[in-house]
């Protein structure tokens, strides 16, 4: 079973990306919804979350944890690693390596809550790679409580996500990091104020990605895994506006089990 979780909604882009590209394995799925969001918290906080959920995760069957979360990503990722022995994965590392390999001029904008971009991951994990790349960082703290609130077509949020922006259309930004996995859900708005010339990296489905090859080169730990295409969801709190969303995304009627972790 593969276990992923995230503070809210937006960790089921990343179940629904590795629905499609590695369809038939069981899934396990929890959101931190009575949390959300993480990237307003302090990182002890977040830690602690994270460590929670991966407890939660694991209690269910999960052989494999993915952090569908950018904030825990940056900021507990280290403290995971050496606590569990499972394979854990971060959607931070997938998406850089797919952003130097989409950019042509190593121009790069990232955006992503206020904790991420504070965190300065993704710079540091670009630098290493690209020492001449230019990183321009965006933090938009407006953008997970819109999308929880499922106002994903609403007037008000284009003009935020066009004022969040607008500092990386005048650094001509080639690249674009989608450093959340709520943005997703935003991408055409996303797509349309940045500019269709600019190539957006989806770390959902980097990461979907990453754990098929992983998988595909691990037998050992693929056979662990269930294949019956069974899909659990839990929340941490319910809310019809949530439901509307999941649906929305998931593209199926889903249940979710509220739980107290």
């Amino acid at each position: 079973m593969i276990g992923i979780f995230d503070s809210g909604v937006g960790g089921l882009t990343v179940v629904r990306a590795i629905l499609e590209k590695i369809p038939g394995y069981d899934i396990v799925y929890f959101g931190d919804t009575a949390h959300t969001p993480y990237g307003t918290k302090s990182g002890q906080t977040v830690i602690g979350y994270s460590i929670n959920n991966i407890e939660f995760l694991l209690r269910q069957g999960a052989k494999v944890i993915v952090i569908a979360c950018n904030t825990a990503s940056s900021v507990a990722t280290a403290q995971v690693l050496e606590q569990y022995a499972v394979p854990i994965f971060e959607v931070i590392t997938p998406a850089v390596a797919h952003a130097l390999d989409a950019s042509a001029n190593l121009n790069f904008g990232i955006i992503g809550t206020r904790a991420t971009v504070s965190s300065g991951i993704y710079e540091k994990k670009i630098i290493e790679n690209q020492p001449k790349a230019r990183i321009y960082s965006v933090a938009c703290p407006l953008l997970v409580p819109l999308v929880e609130e499922g106002w994903l077509n609403k007037r008000e949020t284009a003009m935020i996500v066009k004022k969040y922006l607008q500092p990386l259309k005048t650094r001509r930004i080639d690249t674009l990091i989608l450093g959340c996995t709520h943005y997703p859900l935003l991408k055409t708005i996303i797509q349309r104020k940045i500019g269709k010339r600019v190539q957006l990296i989806d770390s959902s489905i980097c990461i979907s990605e990453t754990i098929e090859t992983f998988l595909a080169d691990n037998p050992d730990v693929d056979r662990q895994l269930g294949q019956s295409g069974n899909l659990s969801l839990f929340v941490s709190d319910v809310t019809d506006q949530f439901k509307k969303i999941a649906k929305m995304t998931l593209k199926t009627n889903i249940k979710f089990e509220c739980v107290r972790i």
